[in-house]
């Protein structure tokens, strides 16, 4: 069994929505074959809290504005660490960058097909490990500014 047209729909458009607000490494999985609760994974990340926040209310927005999608569950709101978005057909998840190498859901999931994305939602692969590599050179230059300072 393969992903249905309307689990395909839904996933393009939660995937475009996660990239036009910034998402890092943006994958889907069809899991149907060996999951029978739904059909496909969506899998997003950001480097802040506030980040996850806002894609999750994107990807809401969007599914039900373009498809009338309502999830039928939504959980992880009070830390914004993993937002999960259940809309039966699909499974949304947006976690915070440290909970996405730890969990590592790729993993788990990486002997199912992936399937295809818009092309704004591939380029966001490896935007994470460029943000911390971004982030570390930051940290790096502040504390020599710093040392600097203190001397």
């Amino acid at each position: 069994m393969t992903a249905t047209d309307r689990s395909t729909e839904l996933i393009t458009v939660a995937a475009q929505a996660a990239a036009d607000k910034l998402a890092h490494d943006i994958i889907a999985y069809d899991v149907s074959d060996v999951l029978s609760i739904t059909d496909a994974f969506l899998l997003a990340s950001a480097p802040n809290d506030r980040q996850v926040k806002s894609i999750v209310d994107e990807i809401e927005e969007r599914l039900n504005k373009e498809l009338g999608a309502k999830p039928v569950r939504r959980e992880g709101d009070r830390d914004a660490r993993w937002i999960l978005l259940d809309y039966v057909d699909i499974v949304v998840h947006v976690q915070h960058s440290e909970e996405r190498v730890f969990y590592a859901l790729e993993r788990l999931w990486k002997d199912c097909p992936e399937l295809e994305l818009p092309a704004d939602a591939k380029a966001t692969r490896g935007k994470a490990a460029e943000h911390s590599r971004e982030q570390a050179a930051a940290d790096a230059e502040e504390m020599r500014d710093l040392g600097g300072e203190l001397l």
